[in-house]
Order: structure tokens, then C-alpha cells, then sequence
């Protein structure tokens, strides 16, 4: 049974996390409310998310601070966070917003779709970096395991199978970096560079399983 992934919902306005609840509830994860930028925190000391939703104007600790603090833990610095924000003070705010750590930054009222596409994006590849991560992890106990040759024949194929998965989403990758010019949103562009970052990482934990790679048991 594959576990759901966790999408954290930060507003201080209750009408609001009621509308994204709405919005968000077809692509049936696990959608999880803080009304501030001290309690989205607190959520993330415990729970692993898929994508952060930010509110920019919150009263007290507001979307930029939240962000940073988010940003400099080691263990949220890498989840995707998506600016929401009611009022738009130009190119300034919105780069205020990048520099803070977004991946994108939407404008209220924003279309109810284009934002559950967005969030699906980044569900999808929380979930392909978890299936990854859990296979690369069985596949190396059972090679430093010395199994026998049936079992390290399926452990090759399995390796062989991971890599070709990710041979498919790195060329996918590819191709829309491509597409992305100098005309492009930075959200875009920013999307693009962070899927590239996560998908060097998976190749580089792929590559340390090769037979021969010299990273065994470490």
C-alpha cells in the first residue's frame, strides 16, 4: 500500500485553508492546516511534506520569515515551497519571494486548477524520490548481505530497472530545461533547476550501488 503524501497548508485565515482543502482534496493526499508561521514549524520538526503552501501575509512571523526558518534546517531546506499572496507589489515582492527559498509564487485569486497542477508536480516527484530511495536501500542490504547468485542476479536486474526509471525522468527533465528560455517565468526556471538538483542526487546514491563503485558498506 503506498503511503500519502503529506501537504502542509499555512494561512491564518480559516476561509483560506477551507478553499485550498477544497481545491487540493482530488488529488487525495494527507493535507495537514497551521494558521501561522510558528505552528507550520512545529508541523515540520515531526512530519516529512511533499510541497509547503505559504501564506505571505500572516500577522506576527509572516511567509518570507517562515521560509527562511525553513531553509535553514537541515531537515526542510529542500522541500518545495509555493507563495500565496493577496496583493502584488511588482517584480521586488515577487524576487523577495524567490530569494526567500520558493520554488513559485501565486497571486490571489489564483485559478483553482493551475494551482492543484502545480501541487501534483511536486506530489508526484516526493512520491518517485521515496519508491527510489526505499528500493536503492533493500537493494544494497541485500548485496552487503553476500546472497546467493539467484538473489544477486535479481538485485542486478533491479538496479538495471531503477536506472532506466531514472534514466526516463532525467530525460524528461532535459527536454524542459530546453524549453525554458531566457523568456520564461522565473517559476518556471526555478521548478526546473530544483527537479534537476533532486534528480543528481538520486543518480549519484544509484551510481554508489554499481558493482565496483567502491561504496559498499562505506
Amino acid at each position: 500500500m503506498v503511503q500519502k503524501a503529506k501537504i502542509l497548508l499555512v494561512d491564518d485565515r480559516p476561509e483560506n485553508l477551507l478553499a485550498l482543502e477544497a481545491i487540493l482534496s482530488a488529488l487525495d493526499q494527507t493535507l495537514v492546516r497551521a494558521s501561522s508561521g510558528e505552528e507550520a514549524l512545529k508541523a515540520l520538526l515531526t512530519d516529512d511534506f511533499a510541497v509547503i503552501l505559504l501564506d505571505v501575509q500572516m500577522p506576527g512571523m509572516d511567509g518570507f520569515e517562515t521560509a527562511a526558518h525553513i531553509k535553514r534546517r537541515e531537515r526542510t531546506r529542500d522541500i518545495p515551497i509555493i507563495f500565496l499572496t493577496a496583493i502584488n507589489h511588482g517584480p521586488h515582492h515577487t524576487f523577495r519571494g524567490y530569494a526567500a527559498g520558493a520554488v513559485d509564487y501565486i497571486s490571489k485569486p489564483f485559478d483553482p486548477w493551475v494551482l492543484r497542477a502545480k501541487v501534483s508536480v511536486f506530489v508526484e516527484l516526493y512520491m518517485k524520490n521515496c519508491q527510489l530511495r526505499e528500493q536503492a536501500s533493500l537493494l544494497r542490504l541485500q548485496l552487503e548481505g553476500g546472497q546467493p547468485n539467484s538473489e544477486a542476479r535479481e538485485s542486478a536486474g533491479l538496479l538495471a530497472e531503477l536506472s532506466a526509471r531514472l534514466a526516463a525522468v532525467e530525460e524528461q527533465a532535459e527536454a524542459l530545461s530546453k524549453q525554458l528560455d531566457e523568456t520564461a517565468e522565473a517559476a518556471a526556471v526555478a521548478t526546473a533547476a530544483h527537479l534537476e538538483r533532486k534528480l543528481t542526487g538520486l543518480r549519484r546514491a544509484l551510481d554508489a550501488l554499481e558493482p565496483g563503485s567502491g561504496s559498499g558498506a562505506g
